[in-house]
């Protein structure tokens, strides 16, 4: 509603001590039903047909035209319930729709929730959340247009693509209509969209002009009389010449070629209705391993799932710049795929993911209407059982869906259950709806190992959790499996630690000073930002792990430092687990983050915050998904290296090397199999004289979407507190493309696995990092340097001149905050923007150089501030 722009959205700012939300939850004006009204012209006559398509109403709605009823609340119902009306008979020069939408009830209704995700809108999402849209068309309509390509066929490099829709008679007459398509390449496809005519009629057999190229059967032949108010669907092969460029790829894998489908339907040797759709040309498939897990395969090509769970915004308002945004910082993470819980978005997301080369897994969600089953005992409260408009529901609901999504090369499937199985009867309509658009990706019934429907087969994912904070080494102890929960194996369709700390800038945004105090001096107070749940209303089990690990915070900023280091620590855990276990005897086949980004203001489940600002969780889910990496097992004490691409081989550089916090303490210990000499480049250099408690330089080769084990650590055990442990992966070229540090403790935390919750898994003693809140002062030189060619990039060039290291140095790219009244923060952080990597550690005498390119849309930047643990806060001018 207030998307809608119905209701000033002054009335709901982002306060934290106010809690708006609450105070406007029960006004009257939301348990009644709202009416969007609308005017728009026509220009009726014979032959001409008039249809009103619905794609998104929460949750139910009286539709009426001119004062006459199209559709009533029981028939359109449901968050996705689309719908096509035939308004022909009511349609006249001037008109006037009404839509009466009333109110959302989650218990009752099959719509979109937020569950635990945060605080529910005031309104519960009532509204029109998708657009209406008005279809002139002639005797004949065409249903949504699907795609199914086959590279398969018997001459090799010619692809059979074919075109389906559901052809609809409006007559009350026998209609013969003939069917023509044509295909056009992806660099040809601007310039048709900018309406090139075409030329030629329904019975061409070859179809060839400069923009088009595709071989198709004769449209005589395929002629087809429907019966008066008849449908009957239609069906085109046209064979297209491709190479292997032309193949779609997920984005670290290679291009994204996208063609232009066109479906026509002639009556009369005139154009009765048009459909159109981009496709690509790929297959994925999936399917089970010996341990019943799920493995994805796209083009053939094992895929590992590097996921995380997408959140729309609160009020369900659509910006494609801004999820574009989104996007682009889920490629700078590392990340290939978002899961959309049964918040399935505007057509223009998978537009978007289609271009970028991002995988999409859709589904159904949990814990309300969608999953009310008797044999569903976790729903609370309960939900009333499905009834038969239910499952109607459902069924509309599942067509929709599946025609808006089937011909986009990014779906990697479709879950249609998420924490539990649907019953028979809705897994029929679900697959029934599914096939019925010529789905071509995977099928699967459920995110979660809790049964499965005959038809299906198990699910292959596991849902064990946790959602709250974890140590970094929960995620290597994998073994027994059957007791390690969310542990790196298997397909984790859930999982996190809970962690996405907002910087200064964003909290006082949407917390002020008095809040962001209270996350310190308050600790274990219930948080508005958190969720509405009491498992997760507060910050306490994050913050007994952050006070016994680095020590009692003595200020917000000191609060905030530490938040990142664990933020940093626990997404870089994470993500490393899983790649590094991708090869094991039981590997790791996937997983989503839980979760990408927030719907509002948060504190937790994000890997930047609702301002686009990235902190410790987002820097350290980049250092964990780089394409090439080196990383740490923290329960093995080994090094792994790591291999995300296809293409990418031959001989690699490694150094591995630990100090202590003053920079140099045990004699060296050399145990190189291969000896080579430190690495010096412009963005990395080594003191010449710098001693180690370790140290390791080697040479070994990588294979493409691959990890091995490469050596242990067991000097590890020889720390006599806290250390620093530095990765550094090099191809032939000396070019660094992975540079990783680590704070690791001889002691690592121990966890009770055997008191393990569905949420997290508690911990018996802390690891011990108090030591790095007492670490020497380090002097760091830092410079920031302007694009010469007048771009948008900035170089940072950083270099320790002390002997001791300079610990998690933290770089914020700022403009002057012009409305900050007195005594409040000055800088707003410039967003969005891409660093190359930013908290950084720089072991004595190092060097580094980062570049930072701030995005489309973003304030041009005034200063650079410069903090970390210990380093003291300095701004330093852009030259």
């Amino acid at each position: 509603m207030h998307a809608a722009g119905v209701s000033p959205w002054s009335d709901l700012t982002y306060s934290y001590a106010g809690r708006n939300m609450e105070i406007h939850r029960n006004n009257s004006i939301y348990k009644a039903p709202w009416i969007y009204r609308q005017e728009f012209s026509l220009i009726p006559g014979p032959g001409k047909h008039f249809l009103l398509e619905t794609n998104g109403i929460n949750s139910k709605a009286d539709i009426f035209l001119n004062g006459r009823r199209v559709a009533t609340k029981e028939s359109q119902a449901g968050s996705y319930g689309g719908y096509t009306y035939d308004i022909t008979h009511i349609a006249d020069e001037n008109n006037a729709v009404v839509v009466k939408v009333y109110p959302t009830d989650y218990s009752q209704d099959l719509v979109q929730y937020f569950l635990d995700w945060n605080q529910a809108p005031v309104d519960n999402s009532t509204g029109i959340w998708r657009d209406m849209t008005l279809k002139q068309t002639g005797p004949i309509a065409l249903g949504p247009l699907s795609i199914t390509t086959d590279l398969a066929v018997s001459k090799k490099y010619l692809a059979r693509i074919s075109l389906r829709a559901l052809a609809r008679n409006l007559e009350n007459c026998s209609v013969t209509i003939q069917p023509k398509a044509h295909i056009l390449r992806p660099s040809q496809v601007y310039e048709r969209e900018r309406g090139d005519p075409r030329e030629g009629t329904p019975n061409e057999k070859r179809v060839v002009q400069e923009d088009v190229i595709a071989e198709v059967f004769d449209p005589s032949t395929l002629a087809v009389t429907l019966p008066p108010y008849a449908s009957r669907e239609v069906k085109v092969d046209c064979y297209l010449p491709y190479t292997a460029s032309d193949i779609w790829w997920p984005q670290a894998w290679g291009s994204q070629p996208l063609f232009q489908a066109h479906l026509d339907v002639w009556v009369n040797n005139i154009t009765s209705d048009l459909r159109k759709a981009s496709f690509g040309l790929r297959q994925v498939t999936s399917r089970l391993n010996n341990h019943k897990d799920r493995i994805f395969e796209i083009n053939g090509i094992p895929f590992e799932v590097m996921g995380a769970g997408y959140a729309p915004d609160l009020l369900l308002r659509w910006n494609a710049t801004r999820f574009t945004q989104i996007a682009e910082y889920l490629i700078d993470i590392g990340l290939n795929t978002i899961r959309l819980e049964g918040k399935m978005e505007q057509p223009e997301l998978y537009e978007i993911c289609d271009r970028l080369g991002i995988m999409v897994l859709p589904g159904w969600e949990c814990c309300d209407k969608w999953e009310a089953w008797s044999y569903n005992h976790d729903l609370i409260p309960p939900s009333p059982a499905w009834s038969p408009v239910d499952y109607a529901t459902a069924n509309a609901s599942m067509r929709h869906e599946a025609a808006m999504l089937q011909t986009h090369p990014s779906v990697l499937g479709f879950i249609i259950g998420s924490d539990i199985r649907p019953d028979d009867k809705a897994t029929d309509i679900y697959v029934g709806g599914l096939k019925a658009s010529h789905w071509d990706t995977p099928i699967i019934p459920s995110a979660a190992k809790r049964g499965y429907p005959e038809g299906l087969g198990p699910s292959g994912m596991k849902m064990d959790g946790p959602y709250d904070w974890v140590p970094p080494n929960y995620w290597y102890d994998t073994k027994p499996s059957g007791k390690r929960m969310g542990a790196a194996f298997g397909f984790a369709s859930e999982l996190g630690s809970g962690v996405g700390t907002p910087e200064i800038g964003s909290l006082l945004q949407f917390m002020g000073w008095q809040g962001v105090e209270d996350l310190w001096q308050k600790p274990n107070q219930t948080e508005y930002h958190m969720s509405p749940t009491e498992i997760f209303s507060t910050r306490r089990t994050y913050n007994n792990a952050l006070w016994h690990r680095y020590g009692p915070p003595t200020s917000a900023y000191d609060y905030l430092l530490k938040a990142q280091m664990m933020d940093y620590e626990a997404t870089r855990a994470q993500f490393e687990a899983y790649s590094i276990k991708w090869n094991a005897k039981r590997p790791a086949t996937g997983m989503i983050y839980w979760m990408l980004n927030n719907a509002w203001p948060g504190l937790r489940w994000n890997l930047f915050d609702f301002y686009m600002r990235p902190a410790g969780a987002y820097f350290g889910a980049k250092t964990g998904n780089r394409v090439e990496h080196i990383a740490y097992d923290y329960v093995r004490n080994a090094v792994y290296l790591i291999n995300h691409s296809l293409d990418r081989r031959g001989a690699r550089k490694i150094e591995a090397e630990i100090i202590d916090l003053q920079g140099c303490v045990l004699e060296p210990t050399t145990n190189a199999s291969t000896p080579t000499t430190p690495s010096s480049n412009t963005s990395f250099a080594i003191m010449s004289k710098q001693r180690h408690i370790f140290e390791k330089y080697i040479t070994h080769h990588t294979k493409p979407n691959h990890s091995q084990k490469l050596f242990d650590i067991k000097e590890v055990k020889k720390l006599k507190g806290v250390g620093l442990l530095r990765l550094v992966l090099q191809d032939e070229h000396d070019t660094v493309l992975s540079r990783n540090v680590y704070w690791i403790s001889k002691s690592m935390d121990k966890l009770k696995w055997k008191e393990s919750e569905w949420f997290y898994t508690p911990v018996k003693k802390y690891a011990d990092f108090t030591a790095l809140s007492k670490l020497q002062t380090a002097n760091v030189s830092v410079s920031a340097r302007r694009a010469d060619n007048g771009g948008r990039g900035i170089t940072v060039r950083l270099e320790n001149l002390s002997q001791v290291p300079a610990v998690f140095i933290r770089l914020d790219l700022v403009a002057v905050n012009y409305k900050a009244n007195k005594g409040h923060y000055r800088w707003n952080s410039v967003v969005p923007l891409k660093w190359s990597d930013n908290y950084v550690t720089l072991w004595p005498g190092e060097m580094l150089n980062l570049e930072v390119i701030p995005m489309e849309g973003a304030a041009k930047p005034d200063m650079l501030l410069v903090s970390g643990r210990n380093l003291g806060e300095s701004e330093v001018p852009l030259t």
